[in-house]
């Protein structure tokens, strides 16, 4: 008789089958919400996956229900051999998906394909050079959007996140949404959230419901129209009439999205969170090189999960201050 099929739930129902590897903590930009002003403490190469550890432990994943690894950083495309990785990741049985700054996507695009992902998201908090420079604290816009019509072009499933900070760039919210006319792209406005050493505050937040009102006053009511969100969406999505892609709030902060949640995040030092916000870890890397069951330490993990936001019940100036996690650089988008 067939084994039954085996599924990663926590004790609220939530089949987690959706798993995020970050890569690397390095990045080529320093973008400040994510990445502390001095850079991350840099350690031995001996405390990261390799490449061959991280073909292991997501095969251990996929065994174990996994159908969604979504590849993220830092940045990943700067890990040696990622291409070599990439096409070995996508010899698995999953929907395999990246998350990238795209300063390198011209040089893998042809890997992309070879190793079927077809959905690929991209950071980028401004559509002005001079505020991209200011937020990422380097000077890649240019190839960064001509990475991005790139992608576009060869029928990427193309994200575009940025991060809306107040008195930075909510005034850009109009000319994001602009774009889905013109090209088939997502557009996904997410909330600025606290992490280790992004000086994060309450007034620095622009929330889904301001997101909102900016995008009605600008375009009008009766332009924009809902999209039907999938099950497991993290963003709430909408269309303007006649565009050719849509934009969506991701509101980690004001509204999340917990009920549905089905994410595991494996860092790049191979520890497993059951939440983004989750200040409590295990060590999958250790165990797995000591040949120990790395199953049982997954299903403890899941397990512990909490309801909502790592078991804070508000996302505020207190929570920011007292909260002990990592900047997000070294969790992994």
């Amino acid at each position: 008789m067939p084994n039954k099929k085996q599924h990663i739930v926590d004790t609220f129902g939530r089949v987690h089958d959706y798993l995020r590897i970050s890569l690397t903590e390095r990045c080529n930009l320093r973008c400040f919400y994510c990445m502390p002003e001095e850079g991350v403490q840099l350690r031995d190469k001996a405390n990261f996956m390799t490449s061959e550890e991280v073909l292991e432990i997501a095969q251990t994943f996929v065994e174990m229900g996994v159908k969604k690894i979504r590849l993220t950083g830092g940045e990943p495309l700067i890990k040696k051999d990622v291409a070599n990785l990439l096409l070995k990741l996508g010899e698995l049985p999953v929907e395999l998906a990246i998350t990238t700054n795209a300063v390198l996507v011209d040089r893998y695009i042809d890997t992309f394909k070879q190793a079927g992902i077809k959905s690929v998201n991209v950071s980028l908090d401004s559509l002005n050079e001079e505020s991209f420079d200011k937020i990422s604290r380097r000077n890649y816009f240019k190839r960064i959007k001509s990475n991005i019509d790139l992608l576009i072009k060869n029928d990427f499933h193309v994200k575009v996140n940025a991060v809306i900070i107040r008195n930075l760039n909510e005034h850009e919210i109009p000319d994001f949404i602009k774009w889905t006319l013109i090209d088939n792209v997502h557009i996904r406005f997410i909330e600025f959230m606290p992490f280790d050493g992004n000086k994060w505050n309450w007034d620095k937040k622009v929330s889904y419901k301001e997101i909102m009102e900016i995008a009605y006053d600008y375009f009008g009511q009766e332009a924009i129209q809902k999209v039907e969100d999938k099950k497991n969406d993290t963003a709430r999505n909408y269309k303007l009439q006649n565009a050719k892609g849509t934009f969506g709030v991701i509101a980690s902060v004001t509204n999340p999205f917990c009920d549905t949640c089905n994410r595991i995040r494996l860092t790049a030092d191979g520890k497993i969170k059951n939440c983004l916000f989750s200040q409590t870890e295990i060590d999958l890397l250790t165990n797995l090189r000591k040949k120990r069951d790395i199953k049982k330490l997954i299903i403890e993990s899941i397990l512990n999960k909490k309801k909502e936001r790592g078991g804070a019940h508000a996302l505020d100036d207190n929570f920011a201050k007292t909260m002990k996690n990592r900047s997000m650089t070294t969790i992994g988008g």
